[in-house]
């Protein structure tokens, strides 16, 4: 590790060595050669003089890359794809001369960053897959356990902690969607040529269009994909990055989300993330537990979120069929959009495996609320059983819950509601009645059930589905 250059943390700190590798100068160069492999192949099926001696020469160097000649050349050239057909041409002489026979540079640039993408979410894809088990492992622990809802994060109807855990599960699970649904709809740019028009293998191919026609779906057969883009400039349409992106900054929001609840729930002493036991809070206050990691969460989270601004901006000015002010903003959005973006799954999935749920502070706040939340029913059963007055009651409760919450707040006393209402004659209801009442489970409306039903219905066979996935082992660096 050098110290005397900028090293991004994101590689330092934040994402996984999986992640790394695949936007790695290693991973794509090795890509372009197979790449290359692959246009001699189909030039050679569709008639070309190229012999299977100088195609085995290709594989046989494949892997084998000779960075020093590349990066020498390229000193000279100023152009890293020449440089690289020139450093496989040293390894390989007898193909030297078909390698990148008719194609211009995005032939392999391009179609790798498609491939590069698809690994990438394919990764990512995996880890949402294993933060949803965790979720749905806690929401089945804790589909039961009723707490306060909050709405303004105020003091709410109740929940469970269970069904809270479903509204993050079910955030992941909409990513996932859309991660499958972009993964299906990726394309490989093909081999186009300079504008898009396939000229120069029109002139490789004496005018062949039957020939042409079938390059791109055999490149897209040997490289593992259903097909190429039907039409393309140069490039292909950058608004695939900013789907790509799009989908990055989904699970952004849904890990930002999480996060946020983590931490609000941590400062009520209800829910904490993970805490290491020779974990340091902070450097002055020696006591403290901060949610380091659902802020970290929250940091990388935004810093996704807006970097989908990037791509959506490179997609709208790109000038007819290719421009360059895209290359070098793409080098950064897209794979410091997926390195970010592995290093949120990496801590969601540390934080959703080892919450730490304390029940008894949860009950104890509500219970401090709840003879609000019980008003409701109270209200009804004196109408139900004695012929009140709705309307009547609901001012005497009104009046009655201000005072008690006057009380609360300003004289730091008990919440005494429930004697209020016993004392209150418009009221038929007895202490032991008012005392009955306050069992919380009775406020949760249907929590349990729903937590049951999605989880059997939509999440377990979702993850059986994908039990191939599971079992990601997050390493968290600092």
């Amino acid at each position: 590790m050098s110290n005397d250059k900028y090293e991004s943390p994101l590689s330092a700190r934040y994402a996984s060595k999986e992640m790394q590798y695949i936007f790695s100068p290693d991973k794509k160069f090795r890509t372009w050669r197979r790449l290359w492999i692959a246009l001699a192949r189909t030039e050679q099926e569709l008639g070309l003089p190229i012999t299977d001696e100088q195609i085995a020469e290709l594989e046989a160097n494949k892997d084998d890359i000779n960075y020093d000649v590349a990066r020498a050349r390229e000193k000279e050239v100023r152009h890293d794809v020449m440089s690289h057909v020139y450093a496989y041409g040293q390894q390989c002489p007898k193909a030297a001369g078909i390698i990148h026979l008719g194609a211009t540079s995005c032939y392999v640039g391009d179609n790798t960053d498609i491939i590069l993408m698809r690994e990438a979410l394919e990764l990512t894809r995996r880890k949402v897959l294993n933060v949803i088990a965790h979720l749905a492992d806690f929401a089945e622990q804790y589909k039961d356990l009723p707490t306060l809802g909050f709405t303004h994060f105020q003091p709410a109807q109740p929940t469970t902690v269970g069904k809270r855990a479903t509204l993050w599960i079910q955030d992941f699970v909409s990513d996932l969607e859309d991660i499958d649904y972009v993964m299906d709809s990726l394309k490989l740019l093909g081999s186009k040529g300079t504008t898009g028009t396939q000229a120069s293998f029109l002139e490789l191919f004496d005018g062949d269009d039957d020939k042409v026609d079938k390059i791109d779906p055999m490149i897209a057969e040997k490289m593992g994909f259903k097909a190429c883009y039907a039409v393309s400039g140069q490039t292909y349409s950058r608004k695939v990055d900013a789907r790509v992106a799009a989908v990055l900054s989904g699970v952004a929001q849904s890990a930002h989300k999480f996060s946020n609840d983590i931490r609000l729930l941590q400062h009520l002493k209800e829910v904490e993330e993970p805490f290491e036991k020779s974990q340091i809070g902070s450097s002055a206050m020696a006591y403290k537990r901060n949610p380091m990691r659902s802020e970290r969460i929250a940091s990388l989270s935004r810093y996704v979120m807006t970097d989908y601004l990037n791509t959506a901006i490179t997609s709208s000015v790109q000038w007819f069929e290719r421009t360059l002010d895209d290359s070098a903003n793409k080098r950064l959005s897209i794979p410091e959009g997926f390195l970010a973006t592995d290093g949120i799954l990496d801590l969601c999935i540390n934080v959703s495996d080892g919450l730490k749920v304390y029940d008894k502070v949860i009950t104890r706040h509500l219970m401090a609320e709840l003879p609000f939340m019980a008003t409701e029913n109270i209200m009804m059963d004196e109408v139900k059983k004695y012929g009140g007055n709705r309307q009547a009651l609901h001012e005497e409760i009104r009046t009655m819950s201000m005072e008690a919450g006057r009380r609360v707040k300003e004289e730091g006393l008990d919440n005494n509601l429930l004697e209020l209402i016993e004392a209150n004659p418009a009221f038929h209801v007895t202490g032991e009645e008012l005392q009955a009442s306050m069992d919380p489970s009775k406020y949760v409306g249907r929590s349990p059930r729903q937590v049951e039903k999605y989880l059997s219905e939509c999440v377990r066979p979702l993850l059986e589905a994908n039990k191939d996935s599971l079992g990601v082992e997050a390493e968290i660096n600092v």
